[in-house]
């Protein structure tokens, strides 16, 4: 997985038609994704219940590129190498889901992945000022976790405060929740390069029409550059 500051987009899936989960991660990754991002909620951490590693092993086969696994359970270390089995390439914790993120990421590089640590909006940067040489991605929440489809919550001031701490580190700043062309400019001008997109990306397509996909994602893309108009 490049450590590249360009811009890269990773749809939600928790947004594609879960009845073709394969055909819709496939599509994606045809029409432009860089990434596949999945969200996995376990009903205790967040206030919803979605995928588990047998989702991520079905569609494994169908990402061309990166599997970006984002863990919002509590505990998480029980279930790393299930999910590293099951093909993630990187694996996000989130800092407020147990005492002990330095082992968490400690545990996600000695299984083979890479390591991912993740902010809620109330979370300051600081949190993860002693864990960045164990991470390859800091991810900025910019909704509560729990649901799709919520309203962007400006953390522009939290990226930039990374993007500093990070200096000149090989770890992306990964940004999750509300991002659309409207939002992406004002998180790219801030510091990120890994744009998660789950409505904003699979709105108005199918699997059967995987055009408006595309058209999606390089409408976000070029607003993220600065291209769009």
């Amino acid at each position: 997985m490049s450590a590249s500051r360009a811009i890269k987009i990773a749809p939600s899936i928790l947004a594609a038609d879960f009845a073709n989960f394969g055909a819709e991660c496939a599509a994606a990754c045809a029409q432009g994704a860089d990434w596949i991002h999945v969200d996995v909620m376990d009903g205790h951490f967040v206030p919803n219940i979605t995928f588990g590693p047998a989702t991520c092993a079905a569609i494994r086969p169908h990402i061309s590129g990166v599997m970006d696994v984002h863990l919002m359970i509590s505990p998480v270390d029980a279930y790393i190498e299930d999910f590293v089995r099951a093909g993630a390439d990187i694996l996000t914790a989130h800092v407020e889901a147990g005492p002990h993120i330095h082992r968490t990421l400690q545990a996600i590089r000695a299984s083979g992945a890479k390591a991912g640590v993740a902010l809620n909006p109330g979370t300051p940067a600081e949190a993860v000022a002693h864990v960045l040489d164990l991470a390859d991605l800091v991810c900025v929440m910019t909704v509560n976790p729990g649901f799709g489809g919520q309203k962007f919550i400006d953390m522009s001031a939290k990226i930039r405060t990374l993007r500093e701490m990070i200096g000149d580190r090989p770890i992306h700043i990964e940004i999750d929740g509300g991002v659309d062309p409207t939002t992406a400019p004002i998180v790219a001008g801030a510091g990120a390069d890994v744009l998660v997109a789950g409505s904003a990306v699979f709105r108005g397509g199918s699997v059967d029409n995987p055009a408006p996909y595309g058209e999606n994602i390089r409408a976000i893309r070029a607003a993220a550059e600065g291209t769009w108009v």
